[in-house]
């Protein structure tokens, strides 16, 4: 009876103590940072992004219960329009979210504690349009186009883009300014611009809806290809990326490492498998899994260390920066920006 006690207590020991050495066995396999933020978990951590392509790794990562290892709730949240993520970030509600890079380096330049800790996309920036022959950006003389967000990311690169065309808005062509990718969307749809600019998957949404409605709207022009024939470079647009504020990263030290390694992995989950991270993401970003789906392939979505993405990063602020140094607060943002 004691034998068969003791024998019970010894197999309870022993698999307590395989149950911890595979643990620590997968403790020890993440990288030193990742385990100093695990072992100071978060009560919670929110993301917050824009309504568009980024935001599904970060949603996925999320839905997935990535980021189980370093808060006990986690969530997504989308803010809606700049204005929204710059008082949200000035005022330290937003901690860690996704933005434009040129507006961070901007308020790191003006003095504001956010640094860029990777690239989440290398450019989903699209012309569409029922007319096939807007093919090219000389084509648009004499054209309305819509261009969501006054002053921001489009609104810049599609500038810089008819400089170089030698196209004078207003007198060359028309902008109609929009307050949101879908309000773009809605204007094409009623005949009232002739084309739009904007991000996927908003991109991908005028599709569908323009099928669901009998009107064949098309990418007619890839704006990274438009960008790389214009400045001679690559096309690539390292337009948006995660950023943490310092308070942030001093109150949560290993946390940039932690949440570089979980975009990572959510990233190449959301490339590996769409239908899965469409389903994952289509709640927060409040639009169906269809039109995530089929946004994805040209979302071009990375999770690209900033320090890592730097020569890209300063070829696009530059070019931008051309016309009005002013964009990026004056000068390239300095080591210090770079995680």
């Amino acid at each position: 009876m004691s034998r068969t006690a003791s024998s019970g207590r010894t197999v309870l020991t022993r698999r307590k103590a395989l149950a911890a050495a595979a643990a620590s066995a997968a403790c020890l396999a993440l990288p030193p940072s990742v385990r100093r933020a695990s072992a100071a978990k978060l009560p919670s951590l929110t993301l917050y992004g824009p309504p568009a392509g980024p935001s599904i790794s970060l949603a996925h990562a999320v839905a997935s219960g990535k980021l189980s290892a370093i808060a006990d709730k986690a969530e997504f949240k989308v803010w809606r329009n700049p204005d929204e993520m710059r008082a949200g970030l000035t005022s330290g509600t937003m901690q860690a979210l996704i933005l434009p890079v040129q507006v961070a380096a901007n308020l790191y330049n003006r003095g504001l504690p956010v640094r860029l800790l990777n690239v989440m996309t290398d450019g989903l920036l699209y012309i569409v349009s029922a007319d096939p022959t807007l093919s090219s950006i000389p084509a648009l003389k004499g054209r309305t186009l819509a261009v969501p967000f006054r002053n921001d990311m489009p609104d810049l690169v599609m500038g810089r883009l008819l400089a170089h065309h030698g196209l004078k808005p207003g007198t060359d062509i028309t902008l109609e300014s929009a307050g949101s990718p879908i309000e773009a969307i809605q204007l094409l749809m009623a005949g009232r611009v002739d084309a739009v600019l904007s991000t996927e998957p908003a991109v991908s949404a005028a599709i569908l809806r323009g099928a669901a409605g009998g009107k064949a709207v098309r990418r007619v022009i890839d704006v990274q290809k438009a960008w790389a024939e214009a400045t001679g470079g690559s096309p690539v647009l390292p337009q948006a990326g995660l950023a943490l504020t310092v308070p942030f990263m001093e109150a949560n030290p290993g946390i940039a490492d932690a949440l570089q390694q979980i975009a990572e992995e959510a990233t190449a989950s959301v490339n590996a498998d769409p239908a899965r991270a469409a389903a994952d993401a289509t709640a927060a970003l409040e639009m169906p899994a269809a039109i995530l789906v089929a946004s994805l392939p040209t979302s071009k979505l990375v999770a690209r260390r900033a320090s890592a993405a730097r020569a890209d990063i300063e070829a696009m602020l530059s070019t931008l920066a051309e016309a009005d140094p002013a964009i990026i607060g004056g000068k390239l943002p300095d080591d210090g920006f770079y995680l």
